[in-house]
């Protein structure tokens, strides 16, 4: 029975060798190829830079919902628990902070993405 399974997985690490080489070598053959062409893309289209902006409204629109998550745990946590009212509020400031800093990094990457 352990031979039988050791033989299982032997035959489908092979295979599974055998289909990464393939795809390896699809991906290496035709590398330049696709490159090219999203380069052709990316640089004849007008909206091209629209990813740019996309991605900075992603950004500010998840900061908004993440922060508006916190204060609503925060308001929860404070209902529950109202005499731990000052660390609670405390550790929503600090944490919506910091949602707030990855957003603005997040605005500012996708800012320079369409200008860039």
């Amino acid at each position: 029975m352990t031979l039988m399974s050791g033989v299982i997985i032997l035959d489908f690490i092979s295979e599974n060798s055998s289909t990464q080489k393939l795809k390896k070598s699809f991906f290496h053959q035709y590398k330049r190829t696709i490159m090219d062409l999203l380069m052709t893309l990316l640089s004849t289209t007008p909206w091209a830079n629209a990813g740019g902006a996309i991605g900075a409204g992603l950004a500010a629109m998840g900061a908004g919902i993440g922060i508006g998550q916190i204060g609503k745990g925060a308001v929860e946590a404070i209902a529950r628990q109202p005499e731990a009212t000052n660390d609670i509020r405390a550790n929503m400031i600090l944490t919506a902070a910091f949602v707030e800093g990855v957003a603005l990094f997040a605005v500012i990457a996708g800012i320079l993405a369409m200008f860039v």
